[in-house]
């Protein structure tokens, strides 16, 4: 288009840089997942099959951009971290949030079939996403200690819940209503008492989320649910050494 008389539309493009030498945080978040999750059969409180698809697209999101050095996950989100200086399409909010989050999403589509063999894919999954600039390391730490907290309090809930209707016979409603005005022990002691379950030999990823950063070693989404090497409590996947310097 460049040299023709239409050639003056493009200044109508707005920039939208972000700013330089701040922490990038995107983060992705499934669009109608409930009805998603409920059409395609997964497994409550907890798929491990889902998790394993979100690891695996976040992997080849992490592999597309070297510029991301750290992602946390927890049921439908991601969030992905790029270092301070990246550069990454001149740090143009709207490349980099559409970028990231179409990778993403043809990522989850393309992988589906690997972690659901037995399941086809009804209508096509959507996701959403944002760009949080955060000044310091501070800020940074702070998001996914946010994130996690986030993780562990609605996967509390859910493990409890669940086992209320699935080993306890009460409905949604009953479930709901008995965990009203609910605290973390409360919750705790009726998984134990009334259930057997210790909540803290759950598996990692389920209540801590799962942690991708980049490392010497490359593991699998299940070697690092499983605490094999190159493995964290929060089902770390290591994906190749990078140099980064805050």
């Amino acid at each position: 288009m460049a040299g023709t008389r239409f050639a003056y539309v493009r200044s109508y493009e707005q920039p939208d840089p972000l700013l330089p030498n701040t922490f990038l945080v995107v983060r992705v978040d499934g669009h109608g997942f409930h009805r998603f999750s409920d059409t395609h059969g997964f497994e409550k409180p907890n798929d491990m099959r889902a998790l394993e698809l979100m690891n695996h697209a976040a992997k080849d999101v992490m592999e597309a951009y070297p510029d991301i050095v750290l992602a946390f996950g927890e049921s439908d989100e991601f969030s992905f971290m790029l270092h301070k200086s990246c550069t990454l399409f001149n740090r143009r909010h709207s490349k980099i949030l559409t970028s990231i989050t179409s990778h993403f999403t043809s990522a989850y589509v393309f992988h589906w079939s690997a972690h659901f063999p037995n399941t086809r894919l009804e209508y096509p999954p959507s996701f959403d996403g944002r760009v949080v600039v955060y000044p310091t390391e501070r800020e940074v730490k702070d998001y996914f200690a946010w994130r996690q907290a986030d993780t562990h309090i609605n996967n509390l809930y859910n493990t409890t819940f669940w086992a209320l209707v699935h080993r306890g016979g009460l409905s949604t409603a009953e479930a709901h209503s008995r965990l009203k005005g609910t605290v973390s022990k409360n919750k705790h002691e009726i998984l134990f008492s009334q259930f057997g379950i210790n909540y803290n030999v759950l598996p990692a990823i389920y209540r801590k989320g799962s942690v991708l950063l980049r490392g010497e070693t490359t593991t699998t989404p299940g070697a690092a649910r499983d605490g094999q090497e190159g493995s964290a409590e929060g089902g770390m996947l290591l994906i190749k050494r990078v140099k980064y310097t805050p």
